[in-house]
């Protein structure tokens, strides 16, 4: 079904209202911009799951996601220059190679989305647990007085029952967006501030603290097995998660000055500067604490997020392992010492995850109200609330389930089952660059993917590579989940589709020329 109900690129821009913007972001805002997006609930939280994985070598992990980030942000520019509207990987398929496969990348980005924001919301809550028992409110209570039941700290898999706080903090940012809440500049800015600052105090605190024999053996679970889960590049099919968000920088194409210098450098240079970040902070982290991984009866790592690992972790004489710890920065920080330092980076990641919540479910809810309005989805989830103005059923129904998710699922899964999805929608952008690169030669790209057919192909092989080595429940939840999409395609949007014969408002259909005419602008 490849090329099979192409939808024009110029009938996407005419159908998105293409308006043109100032050219006026250099290569420094744009690092900035990556720099922001990227550095986030990745770090905050995902460090102790790439200890269990990985031990000591979680930093070679970090070095690989984003060789793989840079390589698929590269090609993901490309397009996101071409077709500057809404719904992100979706709408490049749908323009390249067809609405079966742009169904598909569109399922599979509520595993990017809605799972991611579920995670989020998992690793906010373990930082505010944190906080509640650590806290002691200026003297005014002693610590621990504020301390939720165990229950209702984590999900069934992960030693609780309802993960409450995670729960309540999707309910809460879902009603903001329903309202029609939105982040702004200065105040993103400000969280931005907040998360790096408390990164370089961590960075600062727990270098002097390293302790060399943290770090033997380096590799104590080897590089992993297709499947595994576990291993080095398990951890980095883990830490792709941490990266995130530096498609921020590609999508900002439009606006940029000189777009085929400064979108390299913008994307080179917030990934270089966010995984030297990593990396210190990894090596902060182990070298302070210590990352031996919870091993089972059978001397093989544990996987993290299972009953498992949450009845190794709830051994006395486990208490304080780094790879247990749901809010493992502010507990190296209480480790070595500086309680009121760690109390104040969970803080930190309590005041700025949340955004991160709102940013999730809010790209979520757009690529959902973008399937709508091309027919595959009922027309009613973009209905547009008469007050607020905001797609209020989709957000609502969205909202909901990202809150379940979070009750229900520990951080460590959630991450993997979004990393799934994001991996394969980079894999089709990949695909779907070179594929134009053939059929449209001479449409105007204001960004041209550098040594495109070196470039793409490695992005595609490293996006495997970090698939493969995802855990066998993920990659069987992932491939479910697909063909549940297909079977709700088929019922539904196949006969419902714009495209399809009889609904067509544009003329087009399964014949469609997959490159139709358009007016050729100057080459970049």
């Amino acid at each position: 079904m490849l090329f099979w109900r192409v939808k024009p690129l110029d009938q996407i821009l005419e159908t998105a209202g293409r308006k043109a913007l100032t050219r006026q972001l250099g290569a420094f805002q744009l690092t900035m911009l990556g720099i922001g997006a990227v550095i986030g609930t990745g770090i905050f939280v995902l460090t102790a799951e790439a200890g269990q994985k990985a031990g000591p070598a979680m930093m070679v992990a970090f070095v690989i996601a984003a060789v793989v980030c840079a390589l698929a942000a590269l090609a993901y520019a490309e397009l996101a220059a071409m077709i500057p509207v809404s719904g992100s990987a979706y709408t490049y398929t749908y323009g390249v190679l067809g609405e079966a496969l742009a169904w598909i990348v569109g399922w599979a980005l509520v595993l990017e989305y809605a799972v991611a924001a579920g995670a989020v919301s998992v690793g906010w809550s373990g930082y505010m647990n944190g906080l509640l028992k650590h806290i002691d409110l200026f003297g005014l209570v002693q610590p621990g007085t504020l301390e939720l039941p165990r229950w209702l700290q984590t999900g069934p898999y992960d030693g609780g029952t309802f993960n409450i706080l995670a729960f309540s903090i999707a309910l809460l940012v879902t009603w903001l967006l329903v309202l029609g809440t939105s982040k702004s500049a200065k105040v993103n800015a400000v969280l931005v501030s907040i998360k790096i600052a408390a990164l370089i105090a961590f960075i600062i605190i727990a270098l002097p603290a390293v302790n060399n024999q943290n770090f033997e053996p380096f590799f104590p679970t080897g590089w992993g097995s297709p499947m595994g889960g576990v291993g080095v590049l398990g951890a980095a099919a883990s830490i792709f998660f941490a990266y995130v968000g530096f498609d921020a920088v590609s999508t900002a194409s439009e606006e940029t000055k000189n777009p085929n210098r400064n979108i390299p450098i913008g994307l080179i240079g917030s990934l270089a500067v966010c995984t030297i970040f990593y990396l210190l902070v990894g090596y902060g982290a182990v070298g302070a604490a210590g990352s031996a991984p919870m091993v089972g009866a059978d001397g093989v790592a544990l996987s993290p997020g299972t009953p498992e690992m949450a009845a190794a972790c709830a051994m006395a004489s486990h208490a304080d392992a780094l790879v247990c710890s749901k809010e493992p920065l502010a507990h190296v920080m209480r480790m070595i010492g500086f309680g009121k330092v760690g109390n104040m980076i969970g803080l930190a990641a309590a005041v700025a995850l949340p955004s991160v919540v709102l940013m999730m479910i809010y790209g979520q809810t757009r690529i959902f109200f973008t399937m709508s309005r091309d027919g595959l989805l009922p027309e009613k989830l973009s209905k547009i609330h008469p007050k607020y103005h905001t797609p209020h059923v989709i957000t609502i129904i969205t909202g909901v389930f990202v809150a379940l998710f979070g009750a229900m699922f520990p951080v460590g899964i959630l991450a993997d089952i979004s990393n799934s999805g994001t991996l394969f929608a980079f894999i089709m952008v990949s695909v779907g660059v070179m594929i134009l690169r053939k059929q449209q030669p001479n449409r105007h790209r204001p960004f041209r993917t550098p040594l495109v057919w070196v470039v793409c192909p490695l992005a595609v092989a490293g996006c495997l590579l970090l698939f493969v080595n995802l855990s066998v429940y993920t990659i069987g939840l992932f491939f479910g989940w697909a063909a549940i999409g297909l079977v709700v395609y088929r019922l539904y949007g196949y006969n419902r589709s714009e495209l399809a014969p009889g609904n067509n408002k544009h003329g087009g259909g399964p014949g469609m020329d997959p490159e139709p005419k358009f007016h050729e602008g100057p080459q970049a």
